[in-house]
């Protein structure tokens, strides 16, 4: 079962020579939600590859408190490990299980060989770089040019896509660490987009409204 899934999730992307080498070398691990996958300062010994559910990956500020970067999803890998560990340093990034996932984790060393040696892999690798770095432009525009209301708009329509679902559950307060602000200010900007018939709040729960 588990061969099928890698199959499923990259066989579209990597040649079968590295589909055998990930499951001859790579580690299966499944984690439940919240559950921490990769902690900042955390020395990198895998890369992590995506088979179902999704990560959020954030980073800390001077104060301890978590920003928001990206989303991953299945079948994709986090490029901000593969940076610390091409350098042989310790993660500047954390992730966190969005919601239950299962994971293949690659040694360092293999990801290294393999780019060298297989195309397969080095273009997949380069273009998770580019995804993953034009999600990183898209969240600095979003800080530097949208408003609040407009961000956590995006954020829970983001989230609806990525959970195949418009019925969110979420805390107000788990909203305000992502972006970044106070459960206050969520709160009231949530009521507000209630008040515009763009979403419904429930108890833990937000349902969104197709525009």
């Amino acid at each position: 079962m588990t061969d099928e899934i890698v199959q499923q999730k990259f066989g579209h992307t990597l040649d079968a020579s590295i589909i055998n080498e990930i499951l001859n070398v790579g580690l299966f691990k499944a984690f439940t939600k919240d559950d921490i996958i990769i902690d900042i300062n955390q020395p990198i010994l895998f890369i992590p590859l995506l088979l179902s559910g999704n990560i959020k990956i954030m980073r800390e500020d001077e104060g301890g408190h978590d920003l928001l970067i990206y989303f991953l999803e299945a079948g994709e890998t986090c490029t901000m490990s593969l940076t610390c560990c091409m350098g042989t340093s310790k993660s500047k990034i954390r992730a966190v299980a969005e919601q239950d996932s299962s994971l293949v984790m690659v040694p360092v060393e293999k990801m290294q060989d393999w780019f060298h040696s297989n195309e397969s892999w080095r273009n997949f690798i380069l273009e998770s770089y580019q995804t993953r770095f034009d999600e990183l432009l898209e969240a600095i525009d979003s800080i530097a040019f949208l408003k609040m209301d407009e961000r956590l708009t995006k954020y829970l329509n983001n989230k609806a896509m990525l959970n195949d679902s418009n019925i969110i559950s979420i805390k107000h307060q788990e909203i305000a660490e992502d972006l970044h602000t106070s459960r206050v200010v969520i709160s009231r900007l949530l009521k507000q987009l209630e008040k515009e018939n763009k979403i419904i709040l429930g108890r833990n729960k937000i349902e969104v409204l197709k525009a």
